[in-house]
């Protein structure tokens, strides 16, 4: 299983808007992927890991490409 440790790059963390944007481009990836084990199809169980700017989180999947375009995400600044 594929998986990759990546920084939290929102200036808020995996909070709301990084979250749903998350949740939502997760989904659409038609592959299983997860952020420190939830599910990151779920904008909510993103937000329960009370992950922080700088917090390093653990992105995996069936797919290398799945896990690579997650964890891109999740190193962006998307709540700029």
């Amino acid at each position: 299983m594929p998986s990759k440790s990546v920084v939290v790059g929102s200036a808020v963390g995996l909070h709301a808007r990084p979250a749903a944007i998350i949740a939502e481009a997760a989904g659409d990836l038609g592959s299983d992927v997860t952020i420190n084990g939830v599910d990151a199809s779920s904008s909510l169980m993103i937000m329960t890991l009370g992950a922080g700017n700088g917090d390093t989180v653990e992105v995996a999947g069936d797919d290398q490409a799945a896990v690579d375009k997650i964890a891109a995400l999740v190193e962006q600044d998307l709540d700029a």
